[in-house]
């Protein structure tokens, strides 16, 4: 029996090893362009409206979340039909080389139009291919793992997104620590994607290793394997209300959660609060470390107390503290611009202005319209706003008073009417509005230890994800009835956070209206889930 424990043992670590370090290649492949996303922007899309273009590169690492639901339902019927190994030799095959292809791809300069539509192509691919691969990676595992012990063997799985992510920042901030700017906006932002080769070759030959899932090759054996997975999935109401259930009360929120602790943190310090891009990749890769520990903990605390409270908890907190923590960003990260928008707060008055209410509305809608037309700025206070947002300079909104105007800046008791760049900078300058964040004034620790308070958040709500969503669902639809709710959840309100955010921001003025994105679905999430979830972890995943 020792002999056969430790055989078992063995095992299992090669299933988790073989999975996890697949996975990880995976979103190392993916995050690769949403980490070079701001960057992309001036090489990619036409020249002439930064704003544009930047919202515009968002938008396109939102596309390939987009299609994560559609990827789901190909690669989860596939999954329950043909099997879980197969299936995902297959997505990470997809992605790699749709990940490699954008390391040859000629920039906008040198094509035109057809650069961005070659971009989006294969952007659609790795969204299809990463649409199928969590689903197969979380449930080999999971149905490898011992009885008690599901939260624990997911929760390896769960770091791999956190590890991928801290792959990508370590290649792309080591690259732009020893060549120069201008040598990485030539040709060495194309190296982390041609790295995709060798990851992928690496990661289909530890893959062809793997055996196909005991508790799927059962089932197929005795021949209870589903006919018409979506249908059993989604058209028939005994499973496809648990998918609302899972999507409203568990993904959507941790999809939120997730990207605003690392990506949307990203782009607040680089794009907001200007950190240098470097220090900027270090101090995320720094709480990425700490925060993949964590999401192994609370994958096996999960076995102990439950997946529901550890997850519901998670939410909560995100509620009630983003606000102050992203306050305490601004203040450790880059103090004098908290000093400055304390001391001579800006205010942009435009009789555009309709109401705090319809703000964030507006704020959408001319995102929208950029990303699909962009254009250069033709009103006056399209031209204030994108001076201020240019300049790093944060305002806020009002209506006009001066009948006749269409646009007046007030700082510091002076007061500029109409948009004049001149006269704005000169209005300006007294307030000490900082171009760039000063690093030596920077607490750095205090700085890890919120970013720390972040990640913390993503374990509690990511960790037990996995194994949750695995025991929602019987063997013969899991696949395909898991993949499609954590895909909405994660694709589309999770991958869209940082376009919408950022969108919000810009045209509101308010470097913090962005975050009740975040806020509002991490609530609605808790309220859902704390009235619908059932607890899962004691749950036999072999029917």
């Amino acid at each position: 029996m020792p002999a056969q424990d430790e055989s078992l043992d063995r095992k299992h670590k090669l299933v988790i090893v073989a999975s996890s370090l697949g996975t990880v290649f995976e979103w190392y492949d993916f995050y690769i362009y949403g980490t070079l996303a701001a960057f992309f922007g001036k090489l990619f899309f036409k020249p002439g409206d930064a704003s544009a273009a930047y919202l515009s590169s968002l938008a396109l690492f939102g596309v390939g979340f987009s299609v994560r639901p559609f990827g789901a339902l190909l690669f989860g019927r596939l999954g329950d039909l043909a099997g879980r190994k197969y299936t995902f030799l297959i997505t990470i095959t997809v992605m790699g080389l749709s990940t490699a292809l954008v390391g040859v791809l000629p920039t906008f300069a040198t094509i035109g139009w057809v650069a961005p539509v070659i971009l989006v192509v294969l952007r659609l691919a790795q969204g299809l291919a990463l649409g199928g691969e969590y689903g197969g990676a979380v449930i080999y595992v999971a149905e490898h793992a011992p009885h008690g012990k599901r939260g624990l063997f997911t929760g390896w799985i769960q770091t791999t997104a956190t590890l991928g992510l801290f792959l990508a920042l370590v290649v792309i901030g080591g690259l732009r620590a020893v060549i120069t700017p201008d040598q990485f906006a030539a040709w060495g932002w194309r190296i982390p994607f041609l790295l995709s080769f060798i990851l992928l070759a690496i990661s289909v030959y530890i893959r062809l290793k793997l055996e196909e899932s005991p508790i799927f090759t059962e089932m197929k054996s005795q021949g209870k394997g589903s006919k018409a997975p979506l249908t059993d999935s989604f058209a028939r109401w005994d499973n496809g209300h648990i998918v609302l259930k899972a999507l409203f009360g568990a993904t959507a929120g941790q999809g939120v959660v997730w990207y605003a602790g690392q990506f949307y943190a990203l782009y607040f310090l680089t794009s907001t609060l200007k950190v240098d891009y470097v220090r900027a990749y270090w101090l995320i890769a720094a709480s990425l470390v700490i925060g993949a520990g964590m999401l192994i903990c609370a994958g096996k605390l999960s076995d102990l107390i439950g997946r529901k409270p550890i997850i519901m908890t998670g939410l909560l907190l995100a509620v009630l503290t983003y606000q102050p923590i992203f306050h305490g960003l601004t203040r450790a990260a880059n103090p004098a611009l908290a000093e400055a928008m304390e001391r001579s707060p800006v205010v942009l008055a435009t009789s555009e202005y309709n109401g705090r209410v319809a703000l964030a509305m507006e704020a959408l809608a001319d995102a929208a319209k950029k990303i699909v037309i962009p254009s250069t700025p033709k009103t006056q206070t399209d031209k204030a706003r994108n001076y201020l947002n240019a300049h790093g300079i944060p305002f806020t909104l009002a209506p006009l008073k001066a009948a006749g105007d269409e646009v007046s800046l007030s700082v510091n008791g002076a007061t500029v009417v109409g948009f004049n760049e001149k006269a704005f900078e000169a209005a300006l300058a007294p307030a000490g509005y900082p171009k760039a964040a000063d690093l030596a004034a920077m607490d750095t620790r205090k700085v890890v230890g919120l970013l720390t308070i972040l990640l913390a958040y993503v374990a509690m709500v990511y960790g037990p994800i996995a194994a949750f969503l695995v025991e929602l669902f019987p063997t013969r639809i899991r696949y395909t009835s898991m993949s499609l709710p954590y895909h909405i959840g994660n694709g589309w309100f999770g991958g869209f956070l940082p376009l919408i955010a950022t969108s919000i921001v810009v045209f509101t003025g308010d470097i913090y209206s962005g975050l009740w994105f975040p806020i509002g679905v991490a609530a609605m999430t808790f309220i859902v889930g704390m009235i619908y979830l059932p607890e899962t972890k004691d749950r036999d995943i072999r029917g």
